[in-house]
C-alpha cells in the first residue's frame, strides 16, 4: 500500500524546485533592480549629456513603461512558445539591451536601450512565476511565492544604493554591464536545468488591436504630461493622443473576450478602489524617490553611493513594516490602515519642505525611515484589499492588471516630478536649463533657493498623497483576507496563465 503523504512532505522543496528557484531568482534580480539603479544617477547622467531633468530621467521612465507593456502578452508568448523558451529569449533581450545601454554614446540611445531591457525584463518574472506555480502545486505555493517576494520586494529599494557605490567607483557604463555576468550566468543555467517546453497548447490571437492602442496611448500620456509647463501645446496635443487611445482601448476591451489587460476584475468595488488609490499613491511615491538622491547630490552635495545610502532608511523601515502588518491587515481594516499609511507619507513629505541646508542628515535619514513606515503598510494592504470579494478565476487577469497599473504609476510619477523639480528651480533661478547648472551653484543663497525649488516637489508629494486617501475612502470595512485564503489547494493560483 503506498504511504500517505503528510502535509510537511508535500510542502518540502525537493531538488528540482530549488534548482528551478535559484535559476528564476538570479534571471530577475537584475531586471528588479534595473528598475531603481539608475535613480541616483539622474544627476551624473544629466551632467554627462548636458541634459535636463526631464529628458534624463526617461531613463527611468521608458524602463519602466517597456515592463508594463509587455507583462500582458506574458500568458501568450508562454502558451505559444512555451515557458523555457519564452524565459531564455526574455533574458537575453535583456542582457543585450543592458550591453548597448552601457555603450550608449548619447542620452537618446540611452534611453532606446533602456526601453529594449525593458522589453526583455518585463516578462522574466511573470514567466518564472508561472514555471514555479506549475512546479510547486498548491500545497508549496505559499512558500514559493514568498521566497520569490524577496528579490521583488528587495531590488527596487537595493538599486539606489547599488547604483552609488558603482557610481562612486566606476564608470556609470557599469551600472549596465553589471547585468551581465549574472543573467549570463543565469541564462546557462537555465538551458541546461529548466524542462524542455513539451505539451503547450496553441495560444489563443493576441490582442493585436489592444497592444496598438494601450501601448503608445500609456507612452502618450506620460510624454504629454513630462511637457506640462515647459512646453503647453507639446502637453495638450500629447496628452489629448493619449487620453485617446486609452479610451478607445477600453471601448476595444469590453467588447473584446481576450483583452491585453482585462477590465473585469474592476467591477469588483474592492479592486477599483484599491487600484486607484495604489496608482495615485505610487504617483506620489515613486515621485519621491527620484526627487530625493537628486536632492541630497544637487543641494547637499552628497555623492552618488552617499545619497544611496542615504535612502536605506527607506528600504529598512518599508521592510520593517511588510513583515509586520500582515498581522494586523488580518485584523483590521484595509481601509483604515491605507489611509493612516498615506497620512503618515504625506506628513514626511511635508517634513521634507521644511529642511534647510543645514539641517543635519541624520534628522533627514529618521524623518525618511518613519515616512516609509507608511509606505510598507500601504503596498501589501492594498494589494490584499484588491483581491477581496474577487472569484477565484478572476485573480490572474487581476493580477497582470494589478502589474501593469503599478509599473504605468512609477513612470508617471518618475515623469511629473521630474518636470515638477525643473521647472520649480529654473523659476528660482533663472538660466538652469540643466542638472549640470544647478549642480554648479554653490554660493548659500543658492542653495537656499534650490532647497525651496526641492521644496515645491515635496509639497506635491504630500497633496498627491493625501490625494489618494478619496478613492481608499471606498474600499471594503472589513478586514483583510490573508493573501494564503487566495491560494488554498485546489484553486488556480495567479501565477498561472489566464487571461490577460
Amino acid at each position: 500500500m503506498t504511504p500517505t503523504r503528510t502535509p510537511d512532505a508535500r510542502a518540502a522543496f525537493d531538488s528540482e524546485l530549488r534548482k528551478l528557484a535559484a535559476v528564476v531568482i538570479a534571471g530577475a534580480i537584475m531586471t528588479i533592480l534595473d528598475s531603481t539603479i539608475v535613480n541616483v544617477a539622474l544627476t551624473p547622467l544629466g551632467r554627462e549629456f548636458h541634459t535636463s531633468l526631464p529628458v534624463i530621467q526617461w531613463t527611468l521612465t521608458g524602463y519602466g513603461l517597456a515592463l508594463s507593456m509587455v507583462i500582458p502578452v506574458t500568458g501568450w508568448a508562454v502558451e505559444r512558445f512555451g515557458a523555457k523558451t519564452t524565459w531564455v529569449a526574455s533574458l537575453t533581450i535583456f542582457i543585450v539591451g543592458s550591453v548597448l545601454a552601457g555603450a550608449a554614446s548619447n542620452v537618446v540611445a540611452l534611453i532606446v536601450f533602456r526601453v529594449v531591457q525593458g522589453i526583455g525584463g518585463g516578462m522574466v518574472m511573470p514567466v518564472g512565476q508561472m514555471m514555479l506555480a506549475r512546479k510547486a502545486g498548491p500545497d508549496r505555493m505559499a512558500r514559493v511565492m514568498g521566497l520569490v517576494a524577496i528579490p521583488t520586494m528587495a531590488g527596487p529599494l537595493l538599486g539606489p544604493v547599488v547604483g552609488g557605490l558603482i557610481m562612486d567607483n566606476l564608470s556609470w557604463r557599469w551600472m549596465f554591464y553589471v547585468n551581465v555576468p549574472l543573467c549570463a550566468l543565469a541564462l546557462v543555467l537555465a538551458i541546461r536545468l529548466l524542462p524542455r517546453d513539451a505539451g503547450h497548447r496553441p495560444a489563443r490571437k493576441l490582442d493585436g488591436l489592444g497592444l496598438a492602442l494601450l501601448s503608445p496611448g500609456v507612452a502618450f500620456c506620460v510624454y504629454g504630461l513630462s511637457k506640462a509647463d515647459a512646453d503647453n501645446a507639446q502637453f495638450g496635443i500629447w496628452t489629448a493622443a493619449g487620453v485617446a487611445c486609452v479610451a478607445a482601448y477600453v471601448l476595444h476591451a469590453r467588447r473584446s473576450a481576450f483583452p491585453l489587460v482585462g477590465l473585469r476584475p474592476f467591477r469588483s468595488r474592492a479592486f477599483g478602489a484599491a487600484t486607484v488609490a495604489t496608482v495615485v499613491y505610487l504617483t506620489a511615491v515613486y515621485g519621491f524617490m527620484v526627487v530625493l538622491p537628486v536632492y541630497f547630490q544637487v543641494v547637499r552635495g552628497e555623492s552618488p553611493l552617499h545619497a544611496g545610502l542615504l535612502m536605506a532608511p527607506m528600504t529598512l523601515g518599508t521592510g520593517l513594516v511588510m513583515a509586520l502588518i500582515g498581522r494586523l491587515a488580518h485584523r483590521a481594516s484595509a481601509r483604515w490602515i491605507i489611509i493612516a499609511g498615506m497620512l503618515v507619507v504625506a506628513a514626511g513629505a511635508v517634513a521634507f519642505t521644511r529642511l534647510t541646508p543645514a539641517t543635519g542628515l541624520v534628522l533627514v535619514a529618521v524623518t525618511l525611515f518613519v515616512t516609509s513606515f507608511g509606505h510598507g503598510a500601504i503596498l501589501p494592504t492594498g494589494l490584499g484589499a484588491a483581491y477581496q470579494g474577487l472569484p477565484k478565476a478572476e485573480i490572474p487577469s487581476a493580477t497582470a492588471t494589478f502589474n501593469v497599473v503599478f509599473r504605468v504609476a512609477s513612470s508617471i510619477g518618475t515623469a511629473i516630478f521630474a518636470t515638477i523639480l525643473q521647472q520649480a528651480i529654473k523659476t528660482r533661478i533663472p538660466g538652469t536649463s540643466s542638472l549640470s547648472d544647478a549642480g554648479q551653484l554653490r554660493g548659500a543663497r543658492d542653495a537656499s533657493l534650490l532647497t525651496s525649488a526641492f521644496g515645491v516637489s515635496f509639497w506635491w508629494v504630500a497633496g498627491v498623497a493625501l490625494l489618494a486617501v478619496l478613492p481608499a475612502l471606498f474600499l471594503p470595512g472589513r478586514a483583510t483576507a490573508p493573501m494564503s485564503a487566495l491560494l488554498s489547494p485546489g484553486d488556480e493560483s495567479p501565477a498561472e496563465p489566464a487571461e490577460t
